[in-house]
């Protein structure tokens, strides 16, 4: 018997996931291409790849239950060929046949000694429905709501009680299941068009974003991107906001001087971009690394606006190098983080990261906003953004960069200007110096956007 291309493709994007640390957004449309998969291939393949890293813990809970082995000691082979074959069974209209005989064989060619193993977990799993696992799951679990949440939606609990307190300091505990519920569903492929590119406006394209007035999704995405040079791309609606939330949160004088200092991949690089060729401004891009300083360039190369993209330290790379002496009218800081604000999207992340990951990037998000302020002009804005809800990097990293330059800086009621750049009205919460978007509430990413003006 043979296996799927898909089930195939699926695994070797997982097995690349979880011993080369591969991002599977990265890697997925390269496999898919490479094996020339069918249109409803490259579907099944990218449901099973998708799926199967969302609920990994989920999955592996019942695993551990039909087995009666801690996963640890399941060779690292055979369990993601069981996850696979557990999402197929517990999430899609797979058959159940074709669900535990393909992954049987593929257990035959990579783990021939666990294939009886593979086998007699499966059939056991295909035999209850799947709201009778996650009955049974429920029930095993004693540690606790938290812990309950977090095994039967998929997360690590350390995530869970970090988005519960979130949640909390905004007077919505009431939430949690339904973001925990919204990291787990697919999200659409969301399209921005840059503004001022082109005299196609956005409802022409396809259907317009609720909030972002330059976004919108497509039947046929790619095809777009394809068609526009440039113009058009994916980027989360989220990331859209935050982008323009700097560009229009006040009029522009014709010739700003604007910096996006932590720059890669580009995507909101591009609508500053846009934006400053639209109003008369300058913008400089900087980015750590080479690698990610091209791929600026690269998501820049379709705005017919010189950007110079630098490659150095954010935290250290001197005014005089970005070729403005006397400082920017506007920065993005779109500071390094954990990017617990995208599991949707990358779901691998959630397994990957730790809590001790937050302290150290809290440290460097606090350098680089430092340094931020410094290279600000006197009456200059800085937008602090990260994607990810933790308040040890949102509020936590804002409170002590304010406490740090007391006096130097002040907040901006940056509730009132993404208000003022939204299409329809945002359902926000917290305090108006800060905007914390969410996938249950708004479709987007779970981007955090802070505004602060230099004061002289």
């Amino acid at each position: 018997m043979r296996v799927s291309p898909a089930r195939i493709v699926a695994y070797e994007v997982l097995e690349a996931v979880r011993d080369d640390e591969a991002y599977a957004n990265l890697l997925l449309p390269k496999r898919i291409e490479r094996s020339k998969l069918s249109p409803a291939d490259a579907a099944l393949a990218t449901e099973l790849t998708y799926g199967t890293l969302r609920m990994q813990g989920y999955y592996d809970r019942i695993i551990e239950l039909v087995s009666e082995r801690d996963r640890t000691a399941i060779d690292p082979v055979v369990l993601d060929i069981l996850r696979l074959g557990a999402h197929q069974l517990l999430a899609t209209r797979v058959p159940l046949h074709a669900a535990v005989n393909e992954q049987v064989v593929l257990a035959k060619r990579l783990a021939p000694a666990a294939s009886g193993f593979v086998n007699g977990v499966l059939r056991t799993i295909s035999r209850s429905t799947p709201e009778e696992w996650r009955g049974w799951v429920a029930d095993e679990t004693t540690g606790g709501e938290l812990e309950r949440m977090a095994v039967l939606e998929s997360h690590p609990e350390w995530i869970v009680r970090a988005f519960a307190q979130a949640l909390e300091r905004e007077g919505r505990a009431e939430e949690l299941a339904s973001l925990l519920a919204a990291d787990n569903a697919a999200p659409r492929v969301n399209l921005v068009a840059l503004p001022g590119l082109g005299d196609e406006p956005v409802a022409e394209l396809g259907a317009p974003n609720r909030f972002s007035p330059i976004g919108f999704t497509a039947a046929n995405p790619f095809e777009l991107i394809a068609a526009h040079e440039g113009r058009v791309r994916v980027q989360d609606e989220g990331s859209q906001l935050a982008a323009l939330a700097l560009s229009r949160a006040r009029p522009v004088e014709p010739g700003e001087r604007w910096l996006d200092l932590c720059a890669g991949p580009g995507g909101k690089t591009a609508v500053l971009a846009a934006e400053a060729l639209a109003a008369d401004a300058e913008l400089v891009a900087n980015e750590l690394g080479e690698a990610r300083a091209e791929l600026v360039r690269k998501a820049v190369a379709g705005v017919p606006l010189d950007v110079p993209v630098r490659v150095g330290d954010g935290r250290s790379v001197a005014a005089a190098e970005l070729d403005a002496p006397a400082g920017f009218d506007r920065i993005l800081l779109d500071a390094p983080c954990t990017g617990l604000g995208a599991l949707r999207r990358r779901p691998e992340a959630r397994w990957r990261k730790q809590p001790s990951d937050v302290a150290e990037l809290t440290a460097l998000q606090g350098e680089l906003f430092d340094h931020a302020v410094e290279l600000l002009a006197p009456g200059g804005l800085l937008a602090y953004v990260t994607c990810s809800p933790h308040t040890g990097e949102t509020h936590g990293t804002l409170a002590a960069a304010m406490r740090r330059w007391d006096g130097a800086i002040e907040p901006v009621d940056t509730r009132s200007v993404v208000a003022s750049v939204a299409r329809d009205e945002l359902d926000l919460a917290g305090e108006p110096e800060t905007v914390q978007l969410w996938p249950h509430r708004h479709g987007t990413d779970a981007m955090f956007i802070a505004l602060v003006r230099r004061v002289g």
